[in-house]
């Protein structure tokens, strides 16, 4: 390897070491369950997944791929504009359409790619779009991509994203772009607020709704949740969090979807997904439609999980979700929160810089579906003790 390169590089590493920025990986023996193995412990309480349904080891949801493997063989073979689209994939997102109450759906490999397709191909050099300073990353590298003018507004501020439309009116297209809820704090965009002033001053608007999705609106999302899906331009969700697979898509009319098939470049080159995937997605779904009692009782674990930090004297910010931030501030006491919870069997781990903005480091917490009141219980007598010890409480 370049000899500077390798030297950079070295640099780097160290001054994220030394910055307390450096996160090694951590390596499951187990399916993504409420208890695990993680490097090497057993017995872990899982508090970081997003599996937040517990649909990613769901029987019904396996039993799905290991057919779908059988019928349809392991890969799709090519991209989905040449060779690449199954009839699978096309009930796929008739199902989603379906699910998100739209007139048509397309699937992408992730979250992530599904920003990167749809802002930069439905936005020009002559557009603005305006979007919330706390949107989740996959959404700025999208308007990075795109060519037309951005302007940040202030998280939640709608004072401030009011301003910023009075002063794009001179733009030929404006999108609003905001996350349905907001992976770091856990708190919700007032959406009814933002369709009132987009539909005021003539702007589109679009929500990422990953975290939102299986979630909130009885799982349909945070748009549903508040009445306001008919009114939203473009909807995006993942596939990888509540449905508990892998992939991402856009929701909307029928003629934003066959744009994105024509133009959207993540979708024009990069191979379909592979058939396992698909149908246990659909499988996931249906569980969804079929079974309320999972998001019963993800919601009845949330609450009891924050009841339970806050009456330990721990702070959980904002949120209003099952996304449960214990804010920290200092990167290094966040970091030796999160290894004095492994000690204690707890799977919790710090977000520090670059994902949040530095002196603002917390350890995140995710309750879910797949926990029983003991699996909490011991958890939160974990945090009381590594808490009280580090001076956090």
């Amino acid at each position: 390897m370049n000899g500077t390169l390798l030297q950079w590089l070295e640099v780097q590493i160290e001054g994220l070491k030394e910055q307390n920025l450096y996160k090694p990986l951590v390596v499951m023996d187990t399916p993504s369950e409420a208890r695990i193995t993680v490097n090497g412990k057993k017995g872990v309480i899982n508090l970081s997944s997003n599996n937040y349904l517990g649909l990613a080891n769901h029987p019904k949801v396996k039993e799905a791929a290991i057919r779908a493997v059988e019928r349809w063989g392991a890969g799709a073979g090519a991209v989905r504009p040449i060779i690449g689209t199954m009839s699978l994939h096309m009930e796929l997102e008739r199902r989603l359409a379906a699910f998100k109450h739209v007139e048509a759906a397309l699937v992408f490999q992730s979250g992530f790619t599904a920003n990167a397709g749809v802002i930069p191909t439905i936005t020009d050099a002559e557009d603005v779009i305006l979007t919330d300073e706390l949107n989740h990353a996959s959404i700025i590298d999208g308007v990075r991509l795109s060519k037309a003018q951005r302007k940040i507004y202030k998280h939640l501020d709608m004072n401030a994203l009011e301003e910023a439309l009075k002063e794009s009116q001179g733009a030929k297209k404006r999108l609003i772009i905001t996350d349905g809820v907001f992976s770091m704090d856990g708190d919700v965009a007032p959406l009814k607020e933002i369709v009132e002033l987009a539909e005021r001053y003539d702007a589109a608007v679009m929500v990422d709704d990953a975290h939102g999705s299986g979630v909130m609106g009885g799982g349909r999302g945070t748009a549903y949740h508040f009445g306001v899906h008919e009114r939203i331009d473009i909807q995006l969700g993942t596939l990888s969090k509540a449905v508990g697979v892998m992939g991402g898509y856009i929701a909307g009319s029928a003629r934003l979807i066959d744009w994105l098939t024509q133009r959207a470049r993540p979708f024009l080159f990069s191979t379909a997904q592979p058939p396992a995937v698909v149908a246990a997605v659909i499988a996931a779904i249906e569980l969804m439609e079929s079974d309320s009692s999972l998001t019963e009782r993800l919601w009845e674990n949330t609450r009891y999980w924050k009841e339970g930090l806050r009456k330990l004297g721990f702070d959980t910010g904002v949120s209003v979700t099952p996304i449960t931030p214990v804010m920290v501030g200092d990167e290094g006491r966040a970091q030796q929160l999160q290894r004095g919870l492994f000690e204690e069997g707890v799977m919790a781990l710090a977000i520090v810089y670059p994902t949040v903005a530095k002196g603002k480091a917390r350890v995140r917490t995710m309750p879910s579906a797949m926990h029983t009141k003991a699996d909490l219980d011991d958890a939160l007598m974990a945090f009381e003790k590594v808490g009280k010890r580090l001076g956090i409480i």
